[in-house]
């Protein structure tokens, strides 16, 4: 269809040198066009050119000072990508890898992401090339109030309302809220991820990655299969990691990796998750220290990566979680994945897959959750937390835990259930990607042309 190249060179015009954007909006573009060729209806609204846009592009400057009295400067952004479905919803991200595009890719997944959550809320992200790595407390908190004190402006409980994301978690979380309240004089939820004393969810830290493994338990239930006894790959060593790593055990099955900026640990035996919690959530320090415990793990230096993609995927296992960044698994990681017997992938990262990697799994037909599927649990339990807030209420840990389960299940059955609808049964992508357009399109056109 030459209308979805031509709206994508379009783009790439409007929107000069965000590779990352490009890759989300051709993902997706591709994956509708059989919807667009048997519903006209969005061709003659507009609806592709109108939902690649961001409705509204926030960039600003944020000036603090550092422990030696010196000002630095970092850029901000936050991407109100779609209000079609609900208040913006989408976390902050710290992180100096942040541009506009790394923003843009991040805001436009979210849109789609939380319409298959079935939920009532809009898509958008934001974030900073500040990196909270090595800075004190004092400085992350006079970054947070600086960053607050331009972003405030923009959003609010029933407008926008940001979470965390990479370099952003409750520490973070608590001082732009603090900043807000000072600033407005309201005690609303205008932030997600907030302290369990004033006003948090309980399993919000742990629902991506228990979201994860929900959708693969999901995936392999539909084929009379299950994760219990199955050898699993899981990348990074964050948030996302360690709550898959955790549930995994709870599902019977055996992790055997994680990974950090600097190297990966292979441990045959399974990760040790309390030395991990210790080692990233207390100590804050490289999982080479793991070895000081086991000294039968392995463990590979960034420096001695393969060349053609990432330690972490070339171990043989049944299962692969890739829970670190974008892009982490190459086209020659996806071959080693297959090769190596994996038959289930799900993504608790945003777009971790390249291009190439996607077709593979998608062609081999192996039980793939692509990411705005498989690691919504995060978002969904940030609209939970929004309910709770909203209601002045506060839920045990069953109870939100139940929800999440179903929500993923929900958005298991919706993806799956489109992609038979499109003839494509073991295409998740396909389905996943028309059932969000779908939802967020339709809910556009009968609010008329804004």
């Amino acid at each position: 269809m030459p209308y979805v190249q031509e709206t994508l060179n379009r783009l790439q015009k409007s929107s000069p040198a965000q590779t990352e954007f490009y890759q989300a909006a051709e993902e997706v573009l591709e994956s509708i066009r059989p919807l667009l060729e048997s519903d006209k209806r969005y061709l003659d609204a507009n609806i592709v050119e109108r939902i690649i846009e961001p409705e509204r592009q926030i960039l600003f400057r944020v000036t603090w000072l550092d422990d030696q009295g010196k000002v630095q400067v970092n850029k901000g952004y936050r991407i109100q990508f779609n209000s079609a479905l609900g208040p913006y919803k989408g976390g902050l991200r710290f992180h100096p890898s942040v541009n506009a595009g790394i923003i843009k890719f991040l805001g436009f997944e979210q849109v789609f992401k939380n319409a298959l959550t079935g939920l009532s809320i809009g898509g958008g992200k934001g974030g900073s090339d500040f990196n909270p790595k090595g800075r004190s407390n004092a400085e992350i908190m006079r970054f947070c109030q600086a960053f607050m004190s331009e972003l405030y402006r923009h959003i609010g409980a029933t407008t926008d309302v940001p979470a965390g994301d990479i370099g952003v978690g409750g520490r973070e979380v608590g001082y732009l809220y603090g900043q807000y309240k000072r600033l407005t004089g309201n005690y609303e939820g205008v932030l997600t991820g907030k302290g369990l004393s004033w006003g948090g969810s309980l399993v919000r830290t742990e629902a991506t990655g228990y979201g994860a493994v929900y959708f693969a338990e999901n995936m392999l239930n539909s084929v009379s299969d299950s994760l219990d006894g199955k050898t699993c790959l899981v990348s990074g060593a964050g948030n996302v990691a360690i709550y898959t790593i955790e549930k995994l055990y709870q599902v019977g099955a055996k992790p055997v990796t994680c990974s950090d900026s600097q190297g990966t640990i292979y441990h045959a035996e399974g990760i040790d998750l309390a030395l991990l919690k210790d080692l990233k959530e207390v100590r804050g320090v490289s999982l080479e220290e793991y070895l000081k415990t086991h000294a039968s793990a392995q463990y590979i230096p960034v420096a001695d990566y393969p060349k053609d993609g990432h330690a972490v995927w070339r171990f043989e296992a049944q299962a692969a979680f890739p829970s670190a960044t974008q892009n982490e698994l190459t086209e020659a990681d996806a071959k080693a994945l297959l090769a190596n017997g994996v038959i289930c992938v799900s993504e608790g990262a945003n777009m971790p897959s390249t291009a190439k990697a996607m077709d593979l799994f998608i062609e081999a037909k192996i039980a793939y959750g692509p990411g705005k599927a498989a690691n919504a649990g995060g978002v969904a339990t940030s609209q939970l937390e929004m309910a709770q807030n909203a209601s002045m209420t506060s839920w045990d840990f069953e109870k939100v835990d139940r929800h999440l389960q179903s929500i993923m299940c929900g958005i298991f059955e919706r993806s799956a259930e489109t992609a038979k609808e499109f003839n494509d049964p073991t295409n998740l992508v396909l389905g996943s990607n028309i059932a969000g357009f779908r939802k967020v399109a339709d809910a556009m056109i009968e609010q008329g042309a804004v």
